[in-house]
């Protein structure tokens, strides 16, 4: 049996090639978005039930297209349609207007 000794140079190499490794996983590119998503998952995502879903269809809100009774949306439509109805805030609290009298 053959003993091994492992020196300081070692241990400073092997903390090297872990830190590399490390930051190479946490810089990677996270998992891409699907294209198509389900109703299920339009549903999970904007967290909203199914009759609102419906109405966002029917008023031609959101975008979909059908398929064998399958509906399907566009991950790039639904960005759209969040873009389009975001409300900018105003910041009032903070505002020196509610100050002077």
């Amino acid at each position: 049996m053959a003993i091994e000794v492992i020196t300081r140079e070692d241990l400073n190499e092997f903390r090297t090639l872990l830190l590399s490794d490390l930051n190479a996983m946490f810089n990677s590119k996270p998992q891409q978005q699907k294209q198509w998503l389900k109703s299920t998952e339009v549903r999970k995502l904007l967290n909203i039930s199914p009759g609102t879903l419906q109405n966002l269809r029917i008023n031609g809100v959101l975008s979909y297209t059908k398929v064998g009774g399958i509906i399907f949306y566009a991950y790039a439509d639904l960005q759209k349609v969040l873009e389009t109805n975001k409300v900018e805030a105003t910041p009032n609290l903070f505002n020196p207007k509610w100050l002077v009298r």
